[in-house]
């Protein structure tokens, strides 16, 4: 069944558009003179080749070869009888090259002369020109529209008032931004979104005239000022003048990295205009793959789920040690250890040892961090609970396995005696060592959370009786220093209502961040456990700052770490672990547990943090 615009936009998740039209064929040798539109019709195999290897590319949503089809600029080659025809052919192409596998829509862009009240033609004439390229577009099979590179507001509106005329199909409306973060005729990102949410557009974006830089400064204004989806489609780079030719510099890799951060601050589509390829679509697409659930789940809240007859839910101070500290209201503790990166379990075992020593609750054991290879995390909980007899809280990633895999581990995982899970979605591959890696994610961590939390009222996924109920305690992830905290929150109050009962935080470096955070949070009544990690250098500082996402590290703890560098390692690893036992004596307070993180393995910093 082909893919529909409408089914993309209502289903949640992240999809990919394509990129550029004119820059390939630009590079095939058709230059500016060139109009790029007639070519539907006189190389129209040209143009069909350019959208097949955009969907070979991994692109979920294919734009038309019609950004300049209107009658002002066709008429401008003597083609303005031509619209409907050229808008029919584009629509033709576009759809015979997706061939089912994409979406796709109508691409309109500006007329490209001023309206009124900065220009000659009237708004009603432009409604009109828009209009009669919107109904070639339609007759060619078109399933959407795509409004793109527009700066004046009061032209997008004639351009929406006049696909809306002829159509009821969802509309993409985007506008263009300078350096400045305006629009050029002066208008703000927050402003236009609120504009074009409230004249009906189905989603709202940026495109083009910047780089991904500025596009990205871009999505984090229109999150905030709409509840419609936000595309994120910038130029690679701003062009430069090499010989005869304009040359886009931002290379695939560079645009996937910035894709990955658009996502993060809130964009459901995301592509490339002027100066991307095929190359850059597909390391964009690469990384949503990695990362994007491939199936929604169905969340039940927790209110709903009934154990079947003669079987009770196991409260949650009798699953476990660290379950019981939890249900009485008891500070709990534990310092995470990295599982080995090969066979020798002897380390980790002795690291293990020293905590229980310290009369530490628990070892946190994480699930491929940072998408590194190392022992399997159940293995490992398994042999530190049986060798050293200390409990751990499993880290449990998404990105690995399928809905089955996962079911299958959790139930094993349970009958080998592990009862405390934390539930994360996981670092994509791209991340790590191995970025040809392919990642499952069939759900995501709220999905799972909703899972785990059947086992344990003795249901499966398919709300078939199991038996015996787990008794999972059950944990997950939260991020206090997120960039678009509302979003955070929203998730987690979706984690909560799944069937979570304690959560974990990202590392905290700044208390007044987290008390803020948790007056948010109080809502949700469920214990917060405060991650803290003890600094060993500057260099680890400015690593957990720049390139592990969702940490947010101040400048304040940087200069300090920066000082104390300049002293030596040995300065610079006592003031990491005074920054650690300053926030540790800060937050305990505030909080129900505290994990501290043992840097590389080891567990004497971690301790120290612990007074």
């Amino acid at each position: 069944m082909p893919i529909t615009l409408r089914e993309l936009l209502d289903d949640g998740k992240v999809h990919v558009l394509d990129g550029a039209m004119g820059t390939m064929l630009y590079s095939k040798g058709f230059f500016l003179n060139v109009c790029y539109d007639e070519l539907n019709v006189k190389q129209p195999k040209l143009v069909k080749d350019v959208h097949e290897a955009y969907v070979r590319a991994g692109a979920e949503i294919i734009e038309t070869n019609t950004f300049g089809a209107n009658p002002v600029k066709l008429g401008s080659y003597g083609l303005a009888d031509d619209t409907e025809t050229i808008n029919k052919a584009a629509a033709e192409l576009a759809r015979g090259a997706a061939a089912g596998h994409a979406s796709v829509v109508g691409a309109i862009g500006p007329l490209g002369v001023r309206i009124e009240p900065f220009g000659p033609t009237s708004r009603e004439e432009a409604y009109a020109h828009f209009q009669r390229q919107a109904r070639g577009l339609l007759a060619g099979g078109v399933d959407g529209f795509i409004l793109e590179t527009f700066s004046d507001l009061d032209e997008i509106h004639e351009a929406l008032r006049a696909v809306r005329g002829v159509s009821d199909l969802p509309v993409i409306a985007q506008m263009t931004v300078g350096d400045d973060g305006l629009t050029h005729y002066g208008t703000a990102p927050e402003t236009f979104a609120k504009q074009l949410t409230v004249w009906g557009a189905d989603a709202v974006g940026v495109n083009c005239s910047v780089g991904p830089a500025g596009v990205l400064e871009a999505v984090e204004k229109l999150v905030k000022a709409t509840d419609r989806p936000i595309s994120a489609v910038p130029n690679a780079g701003l062009p430069k003048d090499v010989g005869d030719r304009k040359i886009y510099l931002a290379s695939p890799e560079y645009m996937a990295s910035y894709a990955r951060r658009m996502i993060e601050a809130g964009a459901r589509l995301v592509g490339g205009c002027c100066g991307t390829t095929p190359e850059h679509i597909k390391k964009i697409r690469d990384y949503v793959a990695s990362v994007v659930p491939r199936h929604q789940p169905i969340v039940v809240s927790r209110d709903v789920i009934a154990a079947p007859a003669g079987v009770e839910e196991v409260p949650l101070a009798r699953r476990s040690a660290w379950g019981a500290k939890l249900a009485r209201g008891e500070l709990v503790t534990s310092v995470e250890i990295v599982p080995p990166k090969g066979v020798d379990a002897t380390p980790m075992l002795e690291q293990s040892r020293a905590l229980k020593a310290a009369g530490v609750d628990a070892v946190n054991v994480p699930d491929g961090p940072r998408a590194q290879s190392r022992m399997g995390v159940l293995p490992s909980a398994i042999l530190i609970q049986r060798e050293v007899g200390i409990e751990t809280v499993i880290h449990y990633c998404c990105r690995d396995r399928n809905l089955l895999g996962m079911l299958s581990d959790i139930l094993g995982a349970h009958a080998a005696g592990l009862r405390n899970i934390l539930i994360i979605t996981g670092d994509p591959p791209k991340m790590g060592p191995y970025p040809e890696a392919t990642a499952v994610f069939d759900i995501d961590s709220i999905g799972l959370t909703n899972l785990v939390y059947r086992l344990n009222h003795g249901l499966d996924p398919g709300n078939n009786p199991i038996g015996k109920p787990t008794e999972w305690a059950i944990g997950v992830g939260v991020n206090p220093g997120a960039v678009d905290l509302d979003r955070e929150l929203s998730r987690y109050a979706w984690k909560v209502d799944a069937g979570a009962e304690f959560a974990v935080t990202q590392p905290v470096f700044d208390p007044e961040q987290l008390e803020e955070f948790l007056k948010r949070a109080e809502q949700f009544k469920i214990p917060i456990v405060a991650g803290i990690w003890p600094l060993i250098s500057l260099r680890n500082a400015e690593f957990l700052a720049n390139e592990v996402p969702g940490v947010s590290v101040p400048e304040s703890v940087l200069a300090r770490m920066r000082k104390a560098q300049e002293k030596g390692k040995e300065a610079a690893l006592a003031e990491g672990v005074k920054i650690a036992r300053e926030m540790f004596q800060r937050v305990k307070g505030m909080v129900q547990g505290v994990q501290v993180s043992a840097p590389f393995g080891r567990v004497e910093v971690a301790l120290e943090v612990f007074g």
